[in-house]
């Protein structure tokens, strides 16, 4: 696995990206990074993390639970002297990982504060969204303020042809100067190996494979600062990476308690 990793990497750079993305909750995503980068001696890639969630599957994927989430001070501390251990100085945004309008974070002021603290080592603060809420959380998390300033200054949310209800609250916040991030932009894959016949005609008289347009359609965001991809070869990033101007369909919305039933539903997630 880690040479898979390590493979994609190398792909990722040698086509011009140089940003890369991991959690404390993605297994050993950390250290094969950290590996990556000394191994390799590359610079200049800036890298981002997120705390939240603790890893517990073991490797196993009929594990009963992957992960368990603890928004506190004690997680924030913790895991942020795991990832520093690891990473250390590449480190230049870490993120709350996935926030949701009942995370104790919006009525904790020292976990707050200490967030805020990150600013003095140089270091982006920054939260994820998920779920069908994710517009309330963007707006609520950038209301926050530690000592008169406020503790975020960058959002991760979920964005795609299928749930763009973010997209409002996502351009306020660009429009406000914070940097905005589309993840989740295949819809969990749902775009690249089941889309919409009308999204995949689209894509066909493009020339292009599906999550490619699925890509281009995100990156086309006025909002967006960044797409965020998750290939798990070489292949799939090449695939990901193909341009497109093509339109699609503009109807292919889903309620967003639906796309997020319909998500936690799929058999791979």
């Amino acid at each position: 696995m880690r040479a898979a990793s390590w493979e994609v990497l190398d792909a990722a750079y040698a086509a011009g990206i140089r940003w890369v993305d991991v959690a404390r909750s993605y297994g050993r995503a950390e250290e094969f990074l950290a590996g990556w980068l000394a191994d390799r001696g590359h610079t200049g890639v800036r890298v981002s993390s997120k705390w939240g969630y603790r890893y517990t599957a073991d490797w196993r994927p009929d594990a009963e639970v992957h992960e368990v989430k603890e928004h506190s001070l004690g997680r924030f501390r913790t895991q942020w002297a795991q990832t520093r251990a690891l990473l250390g100085q590449a480190v230049s945004v870490y993120q709350v990982h996935s926030l949701t309008p009942d995370s104790p974070l919006f009525t904790d002021p020292p976990l707050l504060d200490a967030l805020a603290g990150l600013r003095a080592e140089g270091v982006t603060v920054g939260f994820s969204t998920s779920g069908p809420a994710q517009a309330d959380t963007v707006r609520r998390a950038f209301e926050l303020e530690s000592a008169g300033e406020r503790v975020f200054s960058l959002v991760q949310s979920t964005w795609n042809v299928l749930e763009p209800s973010a997209g409002a609250a996502l351009d306020e916040a660009h429009r406000a100067g914070n940097t905005v991030l589309l993840k989740e932009v295949l819809a969990n894959g749902r775009l690249a190996v089941d889309p919409p016949a009308a999204f995949a005609a689209a894509a066909s008289d493009a020339g292009v494979t599906p999550d490619a347009l699925a890509v281009c359609a995100a990156a086309r965001q006025p909002f967006a600062d960044g797409v965020l991809l998750g290939p798990a070869s070489p292949a799939q990033l090449a695939a990901n990476l193909a341009e497109t101007t093509a339109g699609y369909p503009a109807d292919l919305a889903e309620p967003p308690e639906r796309y997020w039933a319909t998500r936690s539903a799929l058999p791979w997630h």
